[in-house]
Formats: structure tokens, sequence, C-alpha cells
């Protein structure tokens, strides 16, 4: 290749990169609206300024797409989430996974998330029939999360079952709360979340 072919295909590169960098954008734009209807690569398209044809030049179909804005996210987030696993106690730890999950369910990445979720199918074989490459950054996600809650425990001598069990329990309750926070409620949630990390770590603590 001559240099000035070389230069060309670099140029060509970071078009490329910034397209899909563009794309990314639009893609949790939309899906942090909320909208059901953000949940379509046509949408994702016009959001962008670009093609249903330009989408799929770059993700494959709509199943690299979503694959690929879950990944994305992970990136921005700058990997797993990690908690201080030393030097607290069980209720310390808890508390600060709880408040860590709470303080993240209010921001637009976790809308968008949310998003793409409800619009996807419910059942695993669906899912991983139609969208296997999105099946698998989402069963990636979760396989992160619980290898998370456990290394947050992992100098502590806890039932690894239950810690399993926490890991399981902890991300729905966590949306529970924050649903009930969007509505008309007579709840005291900041008492709702004391008792449901006084429990949790009541639970693990004990054997």
């Amino acid at each position: 290749m001559s240099a000035g072919a070389g230069a060309d295909h670099h140029r060509r590169n970071r078009r490329g990169d910034a397209t899909r960098i563009r794309m990314l954008a639009a893609a949790l734009d939309c899906l942090a609206t909320g909208d059901p209807d953000a949940v379509s690569a046509n949408h994702v398209a016009k959001r962008a300024g670009a093609t249903w044809g330009a989408v799929k030049y770059q993700f494959g179909d709509v199943d690299g797409l979503w694959a690929a804005v879950l990944d994305h996210l992970e990136e921005r987030r700058g990997g797993p989430l990690s908690f201080p696993s030393t030097g607290s106690s069980v209720a310390d730890r808890v508390a600060g996974i709880v408040d860590t999950l709470w303080r993240g369910l209010e921001t637009p990445d976790a809308r968008a998330i949310d998003t793409l979720r409800m619009a996807l199918p419910r059942e695993r074989g669906e899912l991983e029939q139609k969208l296997p490459r999105t099946a698998g950054a989402l069963a990636s996600w979760q396989a992160s999360w619980v290898e998370t809650c456990q290394a947050a425990f992992a100098d502590l001598d806890l039932d690894a079952g239950r810690v399993r069990e926490v890991a399981a329990l902890l991300p729905g309750a966590m949306r529970g709360l924050n649903s009930e926070a969007h509505l008309s409620t007579y709840s005291d949630l900041d008492l709702a979340r004391r008792g449901l990390t006084a429990a949790i770590a009541a639970y693990l603590g004990s054997t």
C-alpha cells in the first residue's frame, strides 16, 4: 500500500469510528427518553442523521446495535462496578452497594438500559434465539455483577450461596424502590433503604 493510500485508509477509518460513536450516542439519547418507540434502529438512525444502511454497515443488524450499546455503556462506566472489599463491616459494605445502586438508577444510562430491556423478549430462550449478541452482552453484565458482589465480601467468612442470593436480589429490589420514588407515595424510602440494608447485612452475617 502506498503512503497516500495508507493515509486515505486511515482517514476512512477515523470517519467510520466517528460515525459509530455518533450512532451509539444517538441510541443512548433515544433510549434515555424512556419512550418504547425509541427501541428502533430506524429511530436511532434518524436521530444520528444517518440511514438504516449506515447502521447496518457499522453494526451488522439490530442485534449488533443493541449489543454495541451495552458494551459502550460498560466502557463509559469504566468497566464493572467495584466496592471496597476490606476494612469495613458487612453492614457498611451492603450500605455502600445499596447507595451506589440507588444513585445509579437515576442516571440517563440506567434509563437507557431499562428502556432497552423492556422492549426485549422476556423469555430467555426467545431472546437468545432472536438477539444472541444482545443476550450475550446482558449475560456478561449479570456475570460481572455477581463477581462484583463476591469480590466486595471476599475477605469475610460469609456463605457463598447467600452472597449469590443477595447479588440476585439487589438489582430488582432497588428498581422496585426506585419505581416507588416516581409514584405518589407515603412510603419513607430512606427508611426502606435502611431496612433493606439491615436485613441483607443480617442475612449475610448470620450463619
